[in-house]
Formats: C-alpha cells, sequence, structure tokens
C-alpha cells in the first residue's frame, strides 16, 4: 500500500491474536509518521484487506452472520504500509518512486506480490521517459503487480476532448494494471452498473495508449474511517452511521469514491489469484483478469446528467475485445 498512511483499525486486527495484519510500516514523507493524516490509505487499505469485525463480521473471511458487514476483497490479508502523501493528500515523485524501490527491496521479506497505487498526476511526457513511470515498470519486472488508478479527470474538457485523454501517470503504462470505476447503482447486481463520470479515460497523452484495463466499483464505497483525518473533518457527511451496521456507537466507516476506491478491489482481486497460484507472473495476473472480465450489459454508448455543473457526459464503452469490468 503506497498512500497516505494507515491508521490502525480494528478490521485490520486478527480477531483471536489481536496482531496487526500490517506487518510493516515507513513514511516517506519528512517528518511524519506512517499513520495516516489524510484518511485515504486506510480506506484504501480496508478496501483490501478489511475483516469487517467491527460490523458484524467474524473477522476470518469477513462474512460472518451479519448481512451488514463491512470487509474487504481478501479479507485479513497482510499489509505493508509505505506512506508517501502527507495530510493534504499531496506527496513528490521523488517520495512515490523511494517507496516503490522499498517494496522491491521488501519482496522477499514480506512476500510482497501487488503493489496498490491509488494515486496519480498529469502526464507530462512519453511513459518511456517518465521516472514514475519506469519506477513501476521495474517493480513490475521484479515480479510485482502493480495496480494503479486511472484517476478521476473524466469530467474534464480542458483539452476540449470530452474527458478522453485524461488518464494519470503511471496509470499510462502500459506494463501496470491500470483500473477506472464503475457506480453501482447501489445494487447487489452487476446488470445496471456503468462508468462513473469521473473516470479518467484513455487513451493516453502522448503515447496512445488504451486505458484503463479494467473498471471496478468506485463509487460510494464504504470502508475503514480514520477518525479526525482530513477527509473525515471536511466532509462529515461521509461517516456511516453504527445504526446501519450495529455498531456499539463508535464510527468506525467511511464513504468515498474514485477510482482509488476501485483500484483496492482489483488488487484484492490479485491477491486472490496468486494465493491460488503463487507462480502466475505480473503478466499472467494482468491477462486473466482481463480476459475474463465482465462486460455485463454495459451499452455501447452512454450518457450521464451531472447536477453540481449541470453538464451532461457522453460515454464510448469498451474498446478491448477483453471487456472491461470486474
Amino acid at each position: 500500500m503506497i498512500d497516505s498512511g494507515i491508521s490502525d483499525h480494528p478490521d485490520l486486527h486478527d480477531p483471536g491474536t489481536g496482531v496487526s495484519h500490517v506487518v510493516y510500516s515507513e513514511s516517506f514523507v519528512p517528518g511524519l509518521d506512517a499513520s495516516d493524516q489524510y484518511g485515504h490509505g486506510t480506506h484504501v487499505a480496508g478496501i483490501v484487506a478489511g475483516n469487517g469485525q467491527s460490523s458484524g463480521g467474524n473477522g476470518k473471511n469477513g462474512k460472518g452472520n451479519s448481512a451488514t458487514a463491512i470487509f474487504g476483497v481478501p479479507p485479513g490479508a497482510n499489509l505493508v504500509n509505505l506512506r508517501v502523501l502527507d495530510a493534504n493528500g499531496s506527496g513528490t515523485d521523488a517520495q512515490v518512486i523511494a517507496a516503490i524501490q522499498c517494496a522491491i527491496a521488501l519482496k522477499n521479506t514480506y512476500n510482497i506480490r501487488v503493489i496498490n497505487l491509488s494515486l496519480g498526476r498529469n502526464v507530462f511526457e512519453s511513459y518511456t521517459q517518465d521516472p514514475l513511470c519506469q519506477a513501476v515498470e521495474a517493480a513490475w519486472q521484479a515480479g510485482l503487480v502493480v495496480v494503479v488508478a486511472a484517476g478521476n479527470n473524466g469530467r474534464n474538457n480542458s483539452l476540449h476532448t470530452n474527458g478522453y485523454g485524461m488518464i494519470g501517470a503511471p496509470g499510462n503504462d502500459p506494463y501496470v494494471l491500470t483500473v477506472g470505476a464503475t457506480r453501482t447503482m447501489q445494487t447487489a447486481s452487476k446488470n445496471d452498473d456503468r462508468i462513473a463520470s469521473f473516470s479518467s479515460k484513455g487513451p493516453s497523452l502522448i503515447d496512445h495508449i488504451v486505458r484503463p484495463d479494467l473498471v471496478a466499483p468506485g463509487n460510494n464505497i464504504a470502508s475503514l474511517l480514520s477518525p479526525g483525518s482530513t477527509l473525515d473533518s471536511k466532509h462529515p457527511s461521509g461517516e456511516v452511521s453504527p445504526v446501519s451496521y450495529g455498531g456499539n456507537g463508535k464510527k468506525q466507516y467511511f464513504v468515498l469514491s474514485g477510482t482509488s476506491m476501485a483500484t483496492p478491489v482489483v488488487s484484492g482481486a490479485a491477491a486472490l489469484l496468486l494465493q491460488q497460484n503463487s507462480a502466475l507472473t505480473p503478466d499472467q495476473v494482468k491477462a486473466r483478469l482481463m480476459k475474463t472480465a465482465d462486460k455485463m450489459l454495459f451499452p455501447a454508448y452512454d450518457q450521464m446528467f451531472e447536477p453540481v455543473s449541470g453538464t451532461t457526459y457522453q460515454f464510448q464503452y469498451d474498446i478491448s475485445p477483453w471487456g472491461q469490468a470486474t
């Protein structure tokens, strides 16, 4: 997890022993420890590894006896916490690159197989020259599946492209697994899912790489709360009421939207694949996830009215023969 850090949370502890599933923490932000003052990294970590014990889950596979349990894709997965973002969600290329290099160095010590990068920045040059892209390629070549957020600029028409061409770096690198976001319409069925209007779309600038590789749920996602964090303080309405999950009065969960939330869904799926077959290479994991992706009932074209800006956004769906939705 290369993000804003991970705050301590009951859902990241083994229910039997109390031992934390965060097995290593390091901060690359000068003067700050590896805890999460922003609130983003903790939320992302919960989507991967939260075991749901604060919301009625059994703390093992998350489900337990509660239909309201809020848990991650592979509940209880071990996490390596590498902090690169400050309390405002800002960081530098140098910090992210240093964290990627650290993950490569620690991969055998902690059996790291997946890097989650729910972050990015604008594309300024070809991925073949971009230092951030070269860093993720180095991780990929070292045997790590690198899962990267596509970005949230799907509504950005500054290039007069109706939001196309807005994939961020390092998600523009063809080696990584780049993830866009869907709206689930708050239903369990995938048949009504649609692409979220904020989800960045390719092709990538300069290199014209088809992006993203996959999409996954990323709109109104409930996961772990970092109390008093910047996101919590600025958006208290995002806190999930304990009444909804039978909590003891203490708020433990928070709702966020973004490709940052969709990315750990795919990271979790990659971890499950590797748990079943640890011999899989990053290329094989990427190919299997893309080829088995469910196109569901996506239309060829769609539109969405966004009431805040009063804009109707147009979408052309998947041009890849392998599918886009997990």
